[in-house]
Formats: structure tokens, C-alpha cells, sequence
């Protein structure tokens, strides 16, 4: 890759002022070698990212307990000879139920669900307080990102966030804010212009998309001959 990147010219090269990557060490090395006086800036949806796998990590661990649990109940019921009825919750979820469609509400704002996920997350929240707490590192992240303009402003929310992570005591949350700190300059850089490589992890889901209907590819160079006819713009 840094072979084929350094054919540019090099003073095009170094003409880059600024350049968007996720968090490959692959990359930041390859972006070093190449563009030596661009600017690197971590974009800010694989950070989020990060944070709601944790998330969903700690509700897929509660979910397996839930399994259990009623796996458990339904063994007890059968050796005592009485039908199993699982306990429902006043939205009518079981506990695997409540688990596994609370899915989707943890990736949201609270201020963006309906209804019946308010109601579900109310639920899920008083079962699950860590849950809650995870989710609330979550979003205030994200609300780090939004909301501050300045960098030295997101620099002191992102401290305030670290404490909360350290206060909070989960491993999943520890090891994203180490992530963090090894890239926090990079990380805040997203303030000098609030780049984003959107548009690239947007057009890499379209060709992955695109390899997948074709079911693999036999013939590389007739795949990038139709993915160049497909989205190249006019000339």
C-alpha cells in the first residue's frame, strides 16, 4: 500500500493537510510514511463505535444469564410436575425477551425512542442498573462529540469522562478509554474541522454489499472494471 501511495507525486503528498482514519495502527503508519505533514484525526463514529459494543456487550452477557435462569425455572417445573409460565413484565416481555429487543433502543438517543422502548428501557434500566450506567458512558460520548465546538472544551469533558469510566468499574469501558488515551491527540483533532471519513465507510459498505450479491469475485480486475462504472463520478 505505501509503495502504490508514494507513486503520487511528492509534492502532492505533501500538499494533504488533513486525513480521517479509523483506529489501525496499520494505518496511522501508513499515513505517516506517505503524508508526513497531514494532520491525523481519529473519526469520531469508530470511537462511538467502540462504545456501544461494550454496551451491547454487557447486555448479550445479562442476556446468556437470563437463558440460563429460565433454562433453570423450566428443569425445576418439569421435575414437580407443573407447567412452566415464565414471569412477564408489564410490556408483556419475559426476561430473554426484555434482553434481546432492547437491543436497538441502546443504540439510539433516548430523546429518539417510541414509546414502547421508553417503556422497555425503563424496565430494562431498573433490572439491569449496569446496563444503565453503561449506556449513560455511551451517550455521554457521543454528546462530547456533538455538543462541543472548541477543542479545549471537548479536552475537559473527555477528562470528566474518563473519571466516570474509572468510577464506573467496567473492564469493557477501561480498555476504550486506554484505547483513548494512546490516540487523544488524534482523537481531538476532530475538533480543527470536525472531519469525518463518512462518505468513504459509506462507499466501502456500498462495494462490500456489491461483492456480496456477486457472491465472491473470480476476476479482480473485471470486479474493479465494474465497480469503476458503477460509482466513479462523470467526468
Amino acid at each position: 500500500m505505501i509503495a502504490v501511495l508514494k507513486r503520487i507525486d511528492e509534492e502532492r503528498r505533501n500538499a494533504v493537510e488533513e486525513i480521517t482514519l479509523d483506529l489501525s495502527d496499520s494505518m496511522r503508519k501508513i499515513v505517516r510514511k506517505v503524508f508526513p505533514k497531514a494532520s491525523r484525526v481519529i473519526d469520531r463514529f469508530h470511537i462511538q463505535k467502540l462504545a456501544c459494543e461494550a454496551v451491547q456487550e454487557l447486555r448479550v452477557k445479562h442476556r446468556w444469564d437470563a437463558i440460563q435462569q429460565a433454562n433453570d425455572e423450566m428443569e425445576e417445573a418439569k421435575q414437580k410436575g407443573k407447567e412452566y409460565t415464565p414471569y412477564r413484565f408489564p410490556n408483556g416481555d419475559t426476561r430473554k425477551e426484555l434482553l434481546i429487543r432492547s437491543r436497538y433502543l441502546l443504540f439510539k438517543s433516548a430523546d429518539k425512542w417510541t414509546d414502547r422502548q421508553k417503556q422497555r428501557a425503563a424496565i430494562l434500566f431498573e433490572q439491569y442498573p449496569d446496563i444503565k450506567t453503561a449506556y449513560g458512558l455511551c451517550h455521554s460520548l457521543r454528546m462530547i462529540f456533538a455538543k462541543n465546538t472548541v477543542k479545549d472544551a471537548a479536552r475537559l469533558s473527555m477528562a470528566r469522562w474518563y473519571n466516570k469510566v474509572e468510577e464506573a468499574g467496567f473492564h469493557s469501558f477501561n480498555v476504550i478509554a486506554a484505547t483513548f488515551y494512546e490516540h487523544y491527540d488524534e482523537i481531538l483533532n476532530f475538533y480543527n474541522n470536525r472531519s469525518s471519513n463518512a462518505m468513504a465507510e459509506s462507499f466501502n459498505a456500498k462495494i462490500k454489499l456489491f461483492r456480496a450479491n456477486l457472491r465472491g469475485v473470480a476476476d479482480k480486475k473485471f470486479f474493479l472494471f465494474r465497480i469503476a462504472n458503477l460509482y466513479a463520478y462523470p467526468h
